[in-house]
């Protein structure tokens, strides 16, 4: 296999795991915050993943994305439920 192909079958991956990533998390978070739209906490996880995409050490994205969201997502509602 040559290595122009072997780059391109990689990045399929990356982004087939990306996208995998954002979905469950954005599930997760979005039974945990109901009242939060989810087009909203989808938005926020993929922004947290693009942080976080980076990173040499992949195994803990998806822990340090749901965490890094969670903490917006729970700011976001304190405003609402404050307004």
């Amino acid at each position: 296999m040559d290595a122009a192909r072997s780059r391109r079958q990689n990045d399929f991956m990356d982004d087939t795991e990306k996208q995998e990533t954002i979905a469950r998390v954005t599930d997760r978070l979005a039974a945990r915050y109901p009242d939060a739209p989810t087009s909203l906490i989808a938005s926020v996880v993929a922004e947290e993943y693009e942080l976080l995409d980076a990173g040499r050490i992949r195994t803990y994205i998806p822990t340090l994305v749901e965490r890094g969201a969670r903490n917006r997502l729970r700011k976001f509602t304190a405003q609402t439920e404050s307004a």
